[in-house]
C-alpha cells in the first residue's frame, strides 16, 4: 500500500494532522498500536489555547467543543493568603482558553475519521521505519496479525517520545535537550462541581497545588509531591486535606470534596529535539517535545505543529514547492522555545523545590508580586497561557 503522508500515531495531533489533510484533498493513513477504547480514555490535557480551538473549527471539528467546551477568560493565582485574577482577554485582544479534555478531542477527531476520513488503523503496531533519507520510506506494520508494509512521500511521527519514528533517524543526526524536575504532580478525578470558575494556580510553602475542571460535575485538581510517590500512599483524606491547606486564602472561599474516582502521579520534565525532521521524515508533538503541564502547552503545542506541517504538506502537494517543508523545523522550534521558557518560568514560580532557600522563596513571592502589579508581566503571561499566534 501506498500513501502521500504515512502518520504514526493516532493521537491528537496524528488524527488533526490526518483531517487537516484530508480536507485539503492530500491522501494519508492513520497507523495507531492501541485500540480505539484505550486511545478515547487516555487522560490527558484539557486545556485549549485560542489557535488550537481555530484549527478544530477549521478541520470541521469543533461541533462538540464549541456546544460543551467551557469558556475561560482567565485564571487566578494565589500566594501569601492573598488572591490575584489574570484577565487574558483585555491583555490578549480577545484571545482566550477552553476547557475540553483531550478524550473529547480525540473522540471528536476518531469519529469525523471513521466517518469520512483517511484511512484510521487500530491495534496496527509499527515496527520500524525505513529510508527516511529516501524518495520513498516505507513503515513496516503489523494489522490484524499480518505483516505489512505501508511506502510514502513522506513520514510523520506522532508517537511520542518513546515512539518508533523517533529510531529512524540516525544517531548524530539529532540533538535532544533534556531537564527533569525535582517533583512531580498528584493528580486526581472526583465526582464533585468545581469550587471556582476558572483555575487556580497556588503556590505555597507545602508545595504547589492547582485547581482545575473537567465539566460543570467532575473537578481535577493536583498536588506537588515528591518523585517516586505512590499514589496510594495517599489516601482520599489526605488529599483533601492538603489541597485544603495549598489553596487557603483570605476571605470565605471554601474547597467542595467528593468521590475521587483517579488518582495518578505525573512526572515533570522538559525535552526538545532538534531538528524536527530528517530526510523524509518529520517529527510532531510529544515525539519532538515535552513541557512540563504547569503552562497548558502539551496538547497546543502539538496542535501548533500539525497546522504548519499540514500547510507545508498541501503546498508541497498542490504546487510542488518544498518551501515551507523545509522551513518546517525552524517555524516550530521558535514556538515551542518560546513554549518551554513559559513553563519552565510558571513552573520554577509556583513549585517549591526540594532544596528551595529562603532567598528562592522570595524571588518568587517578588514574581507573584510583579504579576499582580504590573500590567506589562500579566500581559506577558496572559499572552502566552491563551497562545500566540500562528506563524
Amino acid at each position: 500500500m501506498h500513501t502521500t503522508v504515512g502518520i504514526i500515531g493516532g493521537g491528537p495531533a496524528g488524527l488533526l494532522l490526518a483531517r487537516l489533510l484530508h480536507r485539503a484533498g492530500v491522501d494519508c493513513v492513520v497507523l495507531e498500536s492501541r485500540d480505539r477504547a484505550y486511545v478515547e480514555q487516555r487522560q490527558r490535557a484539557g486545556i485549549l489555547e485560542q489557535p488550537t480551538v481555530d484549527a478544530l473549527r477549521e478541520a470541521g471539528a469543533a461541533r462538540r467543543l464549541d456546544a460543551e467546551g467551557l469558556v475561560h477568560d482567565g485564571i487566578e493565582l494565589r500566594w501569601d493568603g492573598r488572591s490575584h485574577r489574570v484577565d487574558f482577554p483585555s491583555l490578549t485582544d480577545g484571545r482566550r482558553v477552553w476547557v475540553y479534555a483531550q478524550t473529547e478531542v480525540v473522540k471528536d477527531l476518531i469519529a469525523l475519521q471513521l466517518t469520512d476520513g483517511a484511512p484510521l488503523l487500530f491495534e496496527a503496531e509499527v515496527t520500524s521505519v525505513e529510508g527516511a533519507d529516501t524518495g520513498r520510506p516505507a513503515v513496516h506494520y503489523t494489522h490484524d496479525g499480518r505483516a505489512s508494509v505501508l511506502t510514502c512521500d513522506y513520514v510523520v511521527g506522532c508517537d511520542g517520545f518513546h515512539g518508533v519514528t523517533r529510531a529512524a533517524i540516525p544517531t548524530g543526526a539529532q540533538r535532544t535537550y533534556d531537564r527533569v524536575y525535582p517533583y512531580s504532580w498528584l493528580g486526581i478525578l472526583a465526582d464533585v462541581p468545581p469550587s471556582c470558575d476558572e483555575l487556580i494556580y497556588a503556590h505555597s510553602p507545602r508545595g504547589f497545588a492547582l485547581h482545575s475542571m473537567r465539566s460543570p460535575e467532575v473537578s481535577r485538581l493536583y498536588l506537588q509531591v515528591p518523585n517516586g510517590t505512590d499514589p496510594a500512599d495517599w489516601s482520599d483524606e489526605r488529599i483533601w486535606d492538603e489541597l485544603d491547606a495549598r489553596f487557603a486564602v483570605d476571605g470565605d472561599w471554601r474547597l467542595r470534596r467528593g468521590p475521587i474516582t483517579s488518582k495518578s502521579v505525573l512526572p515533570m520534565r522538559s525535552s526538545v529535539t532538534e531538528p524536527m525532521r530528517y530526510g523524509r521524515v518529520l517529527l510532531a508533538g510529544d515525539a519532538a517535545h515535552i513541557v512540563p503541564p504547569t503552562g497548558a502547552k502539551g496538547l497546543n503545542l502539538a496542535a501548533a505543529d500539525v497546522v504548519v506541517l499540514a500547510r507545508a504538506l498541501v503546498r508541497r502537494h498542490t504546487t510542488g514547492s518544498s518551501d515551507l517543508l523545509d522551513a518546517y523545523s525552524d517555524t516550530c522550534l521558535r514556538r515551542v522555545w518560546r513554549a518551554e521558557h513559559f513553563s519552565y518560568a510558571m513552573t520554577t514560580m509556583l513549585h517549591t523545590d526540594p532544596g528551595q532557600s529562603g532567598f528562592d522563596t522570595r524571588l518568587q513571592i517578588s514574581q507573584l508580586d510583579r504579576i499582580a502589579s504590573s500590567p506589562h508581566a500579566a500581559a506577558e503571561l496572559a499572552q502566552n497561557y491563551a497562545g500566540l499566534p500562528l506563524p
